[in-house]
């Protein structure tokens, strides 16, 4: 079911950044003649009520009041970023009444964090992680791939590029984090079990949001009336849908079978993870109608104005996955094979108008691999499907290989989640 609006009282005023024109954007010719003839022909909207939309604008205003006190008071206030990640770790994984003399603000933090709230289904949570774990690390390749899109708009380029955790030569480590984070959460009960492993890795990764948004907010670079808060709540939103709606939807193209109700299993697992996240929205879609209504208000309220940062971020991606130097032999081959791969996806799920705006790795003869594959990852889906006892030796091999390649690329290291980082400029 659909959750209805929040009241309109929790919104002081309607407003929208300057650079996310949907309103102008639904004047447009071209909208209105695109969304009547889909009306006419399917009896489907595309675009969502102007209730909904605007409570999409207004979120782009929002943050995490809960944890922003968290971060302000405790993190940088005066126990200071070490004592408190200290404190953090051990509240995760014995519970903050481990803890003695525990600010106020921290409390608060975890009493929010570990109320489950009643909407929660817990076996749609673990349908939809079940469903990551399958995917293995394609889930990767194409969450990498597809975000390039986004990183032509300022209000997501800006952020990233301030913290330099996306740009050049970190930009494979900090994704290699985020991998870290999504094998974290899609473990099995990761999300609903207390003191697990993936709800710390949740918690973590929702303070380093904050300490990013707040230090990015006070720099020169950035304009709230053109752009919002920076990571605010809609943008939130769409990297949940980006690891629901769209890889169920896309990687049909690449053999992989997701049908309507795991996608809504998918829905539902992100709604939960993102709760943890810090995720707080007037308007929540639930269903995947919906979530494509909310994907494309994005989609007609592009601006393309994130210039040279988007370019920095957009090309370092692929070039990350480029063979490093001193590495020989089978290391070497697997790295070779990684960055054509990636740069494949690359051009397979970036617009084909926005990838030419930018140098990006060519992907001929390379461009053959999905399609020798898709035969193959077809009838492995068939077989998971329907052969019984084929869907947990798969989910086994997906999740053992998805670690492998972790452990391969990270040499050794492990993701930090670090929130205390300054900003590169």
């Amino acid at each position: 079911m659909t959750r209805t609006l929040a009241s309109p009282g929790t919104t002081a005023q309607d407003r929208c950044p300057s650079a996310f024109p949907y309103w102008q954007a639904l004047e447009k010719p071209g909208v209105k003649r695109t969304r009547n003839l889909v009306r006419r022909l399917t009896g489907f909207d595309f675009l969502p009520t102007d209730e909904q939309a605007r409570a999409l604008c207004n979120d782009l205003f929002s943050g995490d009041p809960t944890a922003e006190r968290f971060v302000d008071e405790v993190y940088h206030g005066e126990l200071g970023p070490k004592k408190t990640r200290e404190m953090l770790d051990k509240a995760l994984v014995d519970g903050i009444d481990s803890l003695d003399d525990v600010p106020d603000a921290m409390k608060a933090l975890f009493d929010e964090f570990e109320t489950v709230p009643d909407w929660v289904q817990p076996e749609l949570v673990e349908q939809g992680a079940a469903i990551w774990r399958r995917w293995g690390t394609m889930l990767f390749n194409f969450a990498g791939a597809e975000t390039l899109e986004i990183y032509t708009e300022a209000a997501v380029a800006t952020p990233l590029s301030l913290a330099g955790g996306y740009a050049g030569d970190n930009a494979l480590r900090r994704f290699l984090e985020t991998c870290r984070f999504w094998i974290d959460v899609s473990e099995p009960g990761a999300l609903l079990a207390p003191g697990s492993k993936g709800r710390a890795t949740a918690l973590k990764v929702r303070v380093m949001h904050v300490s990013v948004r707040s230090r990015v907010a006070k720099h020169p670079e950035w304009d709230i009336a053109k752009w919002g808060l920076p990571i605010s709540q809609t943008y939130m939103l769409l990297t949940l849908i980006a690891g629901s709606l769209t890889p169920g939807l896309a990687l049909w193209t690449l053999g992989y079978h997701t049908i309507p109700r795991e996608i809504r299993a998918l829905i539902h697992f992100q709604k939960y993870m993102g709760y943890l996240l810090g995720v707080r929205m007037q308007w929540y879609p639930e269903t995947i109608a919906d979530s494509i209504r909310a994907l494309m208000t994005t989609v007609i309220s592009r601006s393309y104005d994130s210039g040279e940062h988007g370019k920095e971020l957009i090309e370092s991606y692929p070039q990350a996955f480029a063979p490093r130097d001193g590495h020989r032999g089978l290391k070497r081959l697997r790295e070779h094979y990684n960055f054509r791969i990636n740069s494949v996806y690359s051009a397979m799920f970036m617009g084909p108008g926005t990838r030419r705006k930018y140098s990006m790795p060519k992907v001929l003869p390379w461009m053959i691999i999905p399609i020798v594959r898709f035969p193959l990852i077809t009838a492995m889906e068939l077989t998971r499907r329907f052969v019984p006892g084929a869907a947990g030796v798969h989910e086994k091999i997906m999740c053992a290989h998805r670690e492998n390649w972790y452990r391969a690329q990270m040499e050794g290291r492990e993701a930090q989640f670090d929130a205390s980082g300054a900003l590169r400029r």
